[in-house]
């Protein structure tokens, strides 16, 4: 039986990150936050109302990246401290307190862009011209300038950030603070629950009896916040919506949409190509699911189990280092060593506890090295989920080494392909390694399960809830939790047809995921994962050249735009073409489960 879950203090420090690396200790962390007030003090002093021509337009921005830079590990160790135990107070307060002074520094600084956007475009131009490192920071300057407000508009805007990111703050205390489950029971035996243990451990339960009455109990303790979240949800649509009508945005969308650098058609095709043409390749892998584990119908709460549980075996953390470092070698011995230095260095944290943040993410804090954060459950399937977040890590810590602070992060709509990339290596080094074809079965049904139904289906079906609520918000209406209910419910029915029995609960299921707080990100998954798998295919085909261009790709951050950066790695995302191989690819996956199968149970019975 699953234990329930130890408080931060009681976990084991070898499975911590070291945050030491950002800052020794909380007076060095606090004299820093003091220390960055007098420097952005003294950069206005110096610098607000002089901003004039080309030159001064370069020394401003040489003063800000350097303030910029001092912003960077402060508001990391805020943040990342936090993410580890939302119930410590001291973390509440450290954190809430760097918004509230990252806001008024935020509103003091904003004179820059203001400045700089007074200028004649020929100015701006011409500093362009004559600053190799910030003349891709003025150039996406100048693309906002027409979405740019009065001066002193842009400064109560920026004196408010802390408020308007005050929706994603309450989700996340009544999620992970606020929110308690009580035990569920099944033929007498009481079972622990929680949001990490549910997403962990229950929903990929092998037992059905145990699966479905964990998805009952957990989706009835949710809904007792659904009114309360929906509320909090709205409150970051209508601020959103505010926003974009105050730039002059035609819509929301293409508000959302302007600093991803892609127009509504890229957005579009992804959801409308998956929901029509992936839907029929998801709904026979849910019915091999239903068939192989005997179920009499397949309900939403059983579409995460794994298709043969026996290949399912528990893995340590040092063994799956090992599994990264033969995995990833392709990538060269630059990349190899900061995976290394990632397990020994503790960059990531491991530990299970009461408090820390769902799911596993990256932070890559410019200056110093990336920290990932996952809640180790011992289960096979996590050494993608690793090796996605260390596709992150290469990525910045490859870009950071190449640009410099304003040039590093690319588009989010490119920001998912370095990840699924690693997922994907995971993927061939598997296969490539064994002929059994039970074993094989286990990874192809890995690739389909973890990979292609978290990012194609997990986040699209986000997105295609999305872009239905946001039509809704752009014509001027508010969202309730019936609302949301029923939007949800409606696209998962779309997508699985009467493959999949919708149950309740599972509609509640808008409830759990943050990145409705972060604009339209979910789509981005499938956009960077129709990247990252047709430039694998390459690596596989090519070998190091194609290798050597993927590098040169990580490396050029976020000085090119997204299909810039995807024809630099021999991808055009300007037609429909790599994405319709991608979802070609994932049928031909499903096919293969489904003749692996037939094959073993043909075996077993002879």
């Amino acid at each position: 039986m699953v234990k329930s879950l130890p408080t931060r203090s009681e976990v084991t420090i070898d499975e911590t990150w070291n945050l030491q690396d950002l800052f020794t200790s909380e007076e060095s962390y606090q004299s820093a936050l003091v220390e960055l007030e007098k420097e952005v003090d003294a950069f206005c002093t110096k610098f607000k109302g002089s901003i004039k021509d080309a030159h001064s337009a370069e020394e401003a921005l040489k003063g800000y990246a350097q303030i910029y830079e001092q912003f960077v590990p402060i508001g990391t160790y805020a943040s990342l401290a936090y993410s580890t135990d939302q119930t410590d107070s001291d973390a509440q307060m450290r954190s809430a307190k760097f918004g509230s002074v990252s806001a008024n520094l935020s509103s003091k600084l904003s004179f820059v862009d203001s400045e700089l956007l007074a200028l004649p475009v020929e100015i701006l131009e011409d500093a362009m011209k004559q600053s190799s490192e910030f003349g891709h920071y003025l150039k996406k300057l100048i693309r906002r300038k027409p979405h740019q407000l009065h001066p002193e508009v842009e400064k109560t805007l920026a004196a408010y950030s802390s408020s308007f990111g005050g929706p994603y703050e309450l989700y996340n205390t009544t999620k992970m603070v606020d929110l308690s489950f009580e035990d569920f029971e099944v033929n007498g035996k009481k079972y622990p629950l929680s949001y990490v243990l549910f997403e962990g451990d229950w929903e990929a339960e092998t037992d059905t009896d145990v699966r479905r009455a964990a998805f009952e109990s957990f989706s009835n303790q949710i809904k007792n916040y659904q009114h309360t979240t929906a509320k909090t949800y709205d409150m970051k649509l209508q601020i959103e919506k505010t926003t974009s009508d105050l730039r002059g945005y035609d819509n929301i969308f293409d508000h959302l949409l302007f600093g991803q650098e892609v127009d509504q058609s890229l957005f579009n095709r992804q959801i409308d190509l998956i929901m029509s043409e992936l839907a029929p390749h998801m709904r026979k892998y849910a019915k091999l699911l239903q068939d192989v584990h005997g179920l009499e119908k397949m309900t939403f709460a059983d579409l995460k189990i794994p298709l043969d549980p026996s290949y399912e075996p528990k893995i340590t953390i040092e063994e799956s280092k090992k599994y990264m470092n033969d995995a990833l070698a392709i990538m060269g011995d630059d990349y190899l060593n900061m995976v290394n230095r990632s397990f020994d260095e503790r960059w990531i944290d491991f530990a299970q506890n009461k408090g820390k943040s769902t799911g596993a993410f990256c932070s890559s804090p410019y200056g110093v090295h990336p920290y990932i954060l996952i809640s180790w459950s011992s289960r096979m399937n996590e050494v993608f989920v690793l090796a996605h977040e260390l596709g992150h890590a290469g990525h910045f810590y490859n870009a950071h080494k190449k640009q410099n602070v304003f040039n590093s992060r690319p588009s989010l709509y490119f920001i998912e392909a370095p990840s699924t990339m690693n997922e994907m290596l995971m993927a061939n080094h598997l296969l490539e390694n064994s002929d059994d074809p039970k074993f094989k079965r286990w990874v192809i049904s890995s690739i389909v399960a973890r990979t292609y139904y978290h990012n194609f289906v997990t986040h699209l079906l986000e997105a295609a809830f999305q872009r239905k609520v946001y039509d809704r918000v752009n014509a001027g209406h508010n969202v309730n939790a019936g609302i949301l209910n029923d939007i949800k419910r409606g696209v998962l029915e779309e997508f699985w047809g009467d493959a999949v029995d919708i149950t309740p609960g599972a509609e509640l299921t808008w409830m759990r995921q943050p990145h409705y707080y972060m604009g339209l990100y979910p789509y981005t998954y499938s956009a960077g994962l129709t990247i990252s798998t047709q430039v694998s295919k390459r690596i596989l085909e090519e070998g190091e050249p194609a290798v050597e261009q993927w590098l040169e790709v990580l490396q050029a951050g976020g000085t090119k735009s997204p299909v810039e950066l995807a024809q630099m790695a021999g991808v055009d995302i300007t037609t429909e073409k790599p994405l319709r191989d991608t979802i070609f690819y994932i049928g031909e996956l499903v096919d293969e489960l489904v003749k692996l199968t037939e094959e073993i149970e043909a075996v077993s019975t002879t």
